[in-house]
Order: structure tokens, then C-alpha cells, then sequence
């Protein structure tokens, strides 16, 4: 066997290779973390805020688009009745045949 650039085998190998922190160490990241936390919480109630006001928003503009589209159905036909009664003011009148004036 040829153990060439490989360390020989001892105990010092056997330690982890992680740092283990100290309790005050852990201490920062908890409140690291907690603030981080925080911080998307508060990202969060923004963002669902924002949804909920941008759904009023849109349930608003839905009944705008509705009563738009009643007041032109409406106008619509007032329009359709106000020509057929200008045209009947100018189409001419149906002279009396002779025969029903005598």
C-alpha cells in the first residue's frame, strides 16, 4: 500500500470540522433570525394589505363596468326610438289615395 500524499491516520482527524459556537454566539444568530422574522412577517401583512385593497379595487371597477354597460344598453336604445321618430317626422306621410277622400 502506498500512502503517498495521504496523512496518516491519527485522532486529530477525528475532531468535527464544524466550529462549534458559543452560547453567545447562538444568542446573535436567534436574534438575527427573529429579526429577520419580523421582517418578513411585516413584508408579508404589506403585501396582503396591498392584495386586499387592490380586490376592493377591482370589485369597484367590475360595478363601474356594469353600470357603464347598462347606461349603454339604455342609450343604445333611446337612440335606436329617438331616430325611428325623426324619421318618421321626415319620411313623407302617405298621401290619402282618391278613392278614400271621396
Amino acid at each position: 500500500m502506498c500512502y503517498g500524499q495521504q496523512r496518516p491516520f491519527s485522532r486529530d482527524n477525528l475532531t468535527p470540522t464544524r466550529v462549534v459556537r458559543l452560547p453567545n454566539d447562538n444568542a446573535v444568530v436567534v436574534a438575527d433570525l427573529r429579526g429577520r422574522l419580523a421582517e418578513t412577517e411585516a413584508r408579508l401583512a404589506r403585501a396582503r394589505a396591498r392584495e386586499a385593497e387592490l380586490s376592493r379595487r377591482l370589485n369597484e371597477m367590475k360595478r363601474f363596468v356594469s353600470v357603464m354597460e347598462i347606461l349603454e344598453t339604455y342609450l343604445k336604445r333611446r337612440f335606436r326610438e329617438q331616430q325611428e321618430y325623426v324619421s318618421g317626422l321626415f319620411s313623407p306621410s302617405p298621401s290619402p289615395s282618391p278613392l278614400s277622400s271621396k
